[in-house]
């Protein structure tokens, strides 16, 4: 994990896992596309089309050699990819897309070479045609429909470089005399003591022997975003020191520190949910086996009834004409045109596969805060059962143990207080309880800002009753205690945002469950359920429910799931899609397929109705591209020779170049409802 700093990698330079076991490299990709589309113009130029000379051509003796030396440099160049690709599909028993091509430049390759020689040495008649023309063409079509498609989903990081980001480079280690020693990350053990300056990453989950501080802990666990830290108090690797000074022992490091458990969850969830196959990776593959079967057919065939100058062309022209050149363009093309639909609508489309799978979403899995409400928490009932303290004493000292966090609900208690211009401290020692409260000291006396699991855990007597009224509301309530004594509560709202209910009815008509997930207390859960018309409420969850909940709605369907804390990324990254709310943390963002932008639940339909629209075009696309070759290479084979008709390869390439533009335009007028066109 110290070795992941990968701020100043360029990212034209990155590889790409294509889905099915191979690597490409995106800096290579794109230097190879335009050195072969400069070689396939002078290949164009000299070389005829299937045979057939066309007015812009150019040929003069010795011409068939120049192609045949440019021609081979673009097919070992241009091709190396699909091969490499090839390969590893055929190691994995897999052929797909890259087998596919391989074959067709490959037999045109060899035929060409066969025909450049054959015409040029041996001067049969007649003449043998090559394929250069068609050999060239497929290369650079084929890295340009790779080209974009790796363009479109390599974007801005991933989440594991967020999270490895998180960490410094180097830890102070204090030997047994007290000496400061300066050691790579990768080099700190647990049990060992490190020294934490002002203002410095924690290098590992540790617990503090001396010195005290407030650390920042919003980055890696979402909660509050100063928290006191003291002797005896544990801090997580990856948060900020603040302006103290302390040393702590490791307890975890590696592979068994906080960061790498969730880098681990990232990184499963992400290996589980790249095993789905490429539609059209699919259609390659079916093309594949076809094209195989039907030239090995038709050669036997045509050897039989003919000779070997009949069936040899035969065979060939199958396997050139089963090679995609609109398949290779019927999903990139339309995943880039998606992607820019998007991004104009507050879309970010981080991962192409999640669109994939919105027609078999069953749940879509929600947080409540910054979900469905605002996340701004308003003051609406103030409490005080302590006869010796106002309202506003209670308000105060909830505000001074709160004073520096950055949670919703402590910065609602804030609000209040600041609106009521009233006075008051910064609490010392203070901790945070996770999931309980937050607790100071105010006048040597010490208070907590707690919920009702904290006073029921801890047996102390509150107005039942009353909680239930004000969590009926839709409240959100935290009690002040001193010891054992309840001293006064606090109930809050948060605004329900007003597309909220819509996304529900929508999810609900596209056959979606929507399920809230929170924190919160159970009552209140209900209560902003019901407003928006959800019907299953999961509350009083901790960070780490949330993932489980994730795989157990899984076992009975696809899942989206939608949230904005660091606590979220494995969760987002679990999901079958991902879905990031524009102002979460930044690993949350890494974490997630999709990224609204602006917040707004009504784009949770943008996205759904951009995906459905995407799926149609894909489909129609490979419709096109492989319902060309459906056609076109039984006719090559001869299958209607007896009533004296075969196809001309010319009339072939024809057709198969109007199937690759009929797939670009089909591509371009892609439109969804509600969404404004480029």
């Amino acid at each position: 994990m110290a070795h992941m700093d990968m701020s100043n990698m360029d990212m034209s330079d990155m590889d790409m896992d294509m889905g099915d076991g191979h690597m490409m490299h995106m800096g290579n990709l794109k230097r190879k596309f335009w050195v072969s589309l400069i070689l396939m113009i002078p290949v164009i130029l000299m070389s005829p089309m299937m045979g057939v000379k066309l007015p812009f051509q150019l040929i003069f003796p010795g011409s068939d050699w120049v192609v045949a030396v440019l021609g081979t440099i673009l097919f070992f160049y241009g091709g190396g990819p699909f091969f490499s690709g090839a390969k590893a599909e055929l190691q994995m028993k897999q052929p797909a897309m890259m087998t596919l091509i391989s074959m067709g430049v490959g037999v045109a390759y060899i035929y060409s070479i066969y025909a450049v020689i054959a015409n040029n040495v041996f001067h049969v008649t007649p003449m043998v045609n090559n394929f250069f023309w068609e050999l060239s063409t497929l290369i650079v079509i084929m890295l340009l429909g790779h080209w974009i498609e790796m363009n479109t989903v390599m974007n801005a990081g991933s989440a594991v470089d967020a999270l490895g980001k998180l960490l410094p480079q180097e830890a102070h280690v204090v030997d047994e005399q007290g000496n400061l020693t300066d050691v790579n990350l990768s080099d700190l053990q647990v049990g060992q003591t490190v020294s934490v300056r002002a203002g410095e990453q924690i290098p590992a989950d540790a617990e503090i022997i001396s010195g005290a501080s407030d650390v920042n802990e919003s980055l890696v666990t979402g909660e509050s975003k100063a928290v006191k830290k003291a002797a005896g108090d544990s801090v997580i690797g990856g948060s900020v020191n603040g302006t103290g000074t302390f040393t702590a022992k490791v307890t975890g490091t590696g592979d068994s520190g906080y960061l790498a458990q969730v880098m681990k969850l990232i990184n499963d969830a992400k290996s589980a949910k790249s095993d789905s196959e490429n539609l059209a990776d699919r259609v390659a593959g079916w093309l594949f086996y076809a094209a195989l079967f039907v030239g090995i057919l038709s050669f036997i065939i045509w050897l039989t009834v003919a000779n070997l100058a009949v069936a040899l062309p035969v065979a060939v022209a199958v396997f050139v004409i089963a090679c995609p050149h609109a398949l290779g363009l019927a999903v990139p093309l339309v995943v880039s045109r998606s992607t820019a639909i998007a991004a104009q609508n507050g879309l970010l489309i981080r991962n192409r596969n999640a669109m994939e799978q919105v027609n078999h979403l069953k749940f879509a899995l929600m947080d409540k805060t910054g979900t469905l409400t605002m996340g701004e928490f308003k003051v609406n009932h103030l409490v005080s059962f302590d006869n010796q303290r106002s309202e506003d004493d209670v308000l105060s000292l909830m505000a001074s143990l709160e004073k520096g966090s950055s949670h919703p609900l402590a910065t609602g208690i804030l609000t209040a207080a600041t609106t009521k211009n009233l006075s008051f401290t910064t609490a010392s020692d203070t901790h945070q309880e996770t999931g309980l409260g937050q607790f100071g000291t105010v006048a040597n006396t010490t208070y907590g800002v707690v919920s009702v699991n904290y006073l029921e855990q801890n047996n102390l007597n509150y107005d039942r009753d009353q909680f239930s009224q004000f969590a009926a509301e839709g409240n959100s309530i935290s009690y002040l205690v001193a010891g054992k004594q309840v001293l006064g509560l606090v109930a809050q709202g948060d605004q329900i945002k007003s597309a909220a209910k819509m996304l529900v009815t929508a999810l609900k008509r596209q056959g979606i469950t929507p399920v809230m997930l929170t924190g919160d207390n159970q009552e209140t859960a209900n209560k902003v359920a019901a407003s928006v018309g959800i019907d299953d409420v999961q509350a009083r969850l901790l960070p780490e429910d949330k993932e489980r909940l994730v795989q157990k709605y899984q076992e009975t369907g696809k899942v989206l799931f939608i949230g904005d804390g660091v606590n979220d990324a494995p969760s987002l990254t679990r999901a079958d899609i991902g879905m990031a709310i524009g102002s979460g943390t930044d690993v949350a963002l890494e974490s997630a397929d999709i990224i609204l932008v602006s917040s707004d639940p009504a784009d949770v339909i943008q996205f759904l109705d951009l995906a459905r629209a995407t799926q149609r075009k894909m489909t129609e696309n490979l419709w096109w591209g492989a319902g060309y070759n459906l056609i076109a290479i039984p006719l090559a084979a001869g299958v209607l020779a007896p009533i004296g008709f075969m196809l001309n390869p010319m009339v072939g390439a024809i057709i198969m170049s109007f199937s690759t533009i009929i797939v670009a335009i089909n591509a371009m007028t892609l439109r969804i409802k509600n969404v404004p066109a480029e």
